[in-house]
């Protein structure tokens, strides 16, 4: 078996759970912010999400840690195309020979030809914040890609994953729920708990509101299909396993009406985009101080300044298109 050649290659931070999963540190902008999920099943391999082009080496040495190849991978499993999720899966592609990235219908196209995708993030980036974070995007050939439909079940060395359309974070969204396992791999859907935020309360999670198809309404359903799988745990993107899931539910289901309430407030003003953030940020801030987290506004904005940010432009996007059927 070939470990990886680079030297500099860093040691995958990874994390061991049962039924043959771990979660993988994709060393987005800082540790513990984004995981991939390995699941092995029977020697066979999948990763669920990739991170970006720099977690491809991380991956591969993650794949060597357990003893496996390259061509011990039987897919990605991509639960939407967003770069910190999928932006690496090209590059993963192209040293796993066996391996077929599973999209949703509406994701697809865009990693077989990333041409938008790499454009709109050089937009919102701009050329060398995209450069230094994503690098560029490798199409994903089409022959390679599987589109899954809604309910469609993927089968892994004898284990059922059924895929499960999740609309509200994006619509590109799919879930995965592991039949064997009684978890489900959330992607965006299920929002976001980073584990600096964990105290003796328990976990802690919000909602990821990123633009710009921010759909409250369908998120709201999709956070209830998924509790209607009944899962013992939930692995989340940003980061990893959480367990309390009927209380982490609720407090989704309440910050997204919140979210709405603050769209409804600004709806028409001239400082509609502060009024939303201040209100964002408030009541992070309110939410934080009930679960005992730390009280130190750079500890907060260190942790949570960008999801603070994004959840702001995903609720404004999702006004001005409100606004605009109305």
């Amino acid at each position: 078996m070939q470990a990886p050649t680079d030297p500099d290659v860093p040691t995958p931070r990874m994390v061991q759970y049962p039924d043959g999963i771990w979660s993988i540190d994709t060393d987005h902008l800082r540790p513990d912010m984004a995981a991939s999920h390995l699941v092995v099943a029977n020697g066979r391999a999948a990763f669920v999400d990739t991170g970006a082009n720099n977690a491809v080496p991380l991956l591969l040495a993650a794949l060597d840690a357990q003893g496996l190849g390259p061509d011990a991978v039987d897919y990605l499993l991509l639960t939407h195309v967003h770069l910190d999720h999928a932006g690496g899966a090209g590059l993963l592609l192209e040293s796993l020979p066996n391996a077929t990235a599973v999209l949703h219908p509406r994701g697809a196209r865009h990693m077989i030809d990333p041409s938008k995708l790499e454009a709109g993030a050089r937009a919102v980036y701009g050329d060398p914040q995209f450069e230094a974070v994503y690098d560029r995007i490798h199409p994903i050939p089409a022959e390679r890609v599987h589109v899954v439909e809604d309910g469609e079940v993927i089968e892994l060395g004898g284990r059922a994953f059924e895929c499960l359309h999740t609309e509200g974070h994006a619509r590109h969204h799919y879930c995965l729920y592991d039949r064997d396992a009684e978890v489900i791999f959330t992607g965006d859907t299920f929002g976001l708990s980073y584990r600096a935020l964990d105290t003796d309360r328990g976990e802690f999670i919000l909602p990821t509101t990123t633009p710009v198809q921010f759909d409250p309404a369908a998120l709201h359903a999709s956070v209830d299909r998924l509790m209607a799988c009944r899962p013992r745990a939930a692995f989340l993107t940003h980061y990893s396993r959480v367990t309390d899931l009927p209380r982490l539910a609720g407090d989704l289901h309440r910050d997204i009406d919140a979210y709405t309430a603050l769209a409804a407030e600004a709806a028409g003003l001239p400082d509609a985009e502060q009024r939303v953030e201040d209100g964002v940020r408030a009541g992070l801030y309110r939410r934080l101080d009930e679960h005992g987290c730390p009280a130190d506004p750079a500890w907060r904005e260190h942790h949570l300044a960008l999801d603070i940010r994004l959840n702001t432009q995903g609720i404004l996007v999702w006004m001005a298109r409100s606004q605009a059927a109305n």
